[in-house]
């Protein structure tokens, strides 16, 4: 099986898209992982939103006080909400980007600063940082991602 993984390798021989596809999957990873810390949250906090998670807490009435919202697992959620109304653009125009001929050198740059800005933003989300910590890392992402748009539109697309 080692030898299709290679086959694939060969596929990927441009620089710029392997960079492409280290840094979508770092951001990924993270994503999934604030699927696994809102589990951990709901779970500790026992805040769940359907009565079948809290079955292992009692049976009718001593549940219901289960089904409530807690503030750590709303904060948590709105992490990820952001992580995909962020990351889910990131992905497409960081497609785009890759495929329109960028240098390795400044592609690098344009996906290191988005998963850094990302990882940032959510640990300013989660501890939590004082603002502006949250906002500035939201606008870094957002900017790079603004960036590697314009790249695409002025070389690559036809206006």
């Amino acid at each position: 099986r080692s030898g299709e993984m290679a086959k694939l390798t060969q596929l990927i021989d441009n620089e710029v898209l392997r960079a492409y596809a280290t840094y979508t999957t770092i951001v990924l990873l993270k994503m999934m992982l604030m699927s696994l810390i809102t589990a951990y949250f709901r779970i500790t906090r026992k805040a769940f939103v359907n009565p079948e998670d809290t079955a292992s807490f009692g049976k009718g009435e001593s549940a219901k006080k289960y089904l409530r919202t807690d503030p750590d697992v709303e904060r948590v959620r709105r992490g990820h909400l952001n992580d995909l109304e962020n990351i889910v653009p990131f992905l497409g125009i960081g497609l785009l980007y890759a495929l329109s001929g960028p240098e390795l050198y400044t592609a690098l740059l344009h996906f290191r600063i988005f998963a850094g800005a990302r990882i940032a933003h959510t640990f300013a989300y989660l501890i939590p940082l004082p603002q502006p910590s949250r906002g500035l890392s939201w606008a870094v992402g957002y900017a790079v991602t603004m960036s590697m748009a314009y790249k695409v539109l002025t070389t690559a697309l036809y206006l």
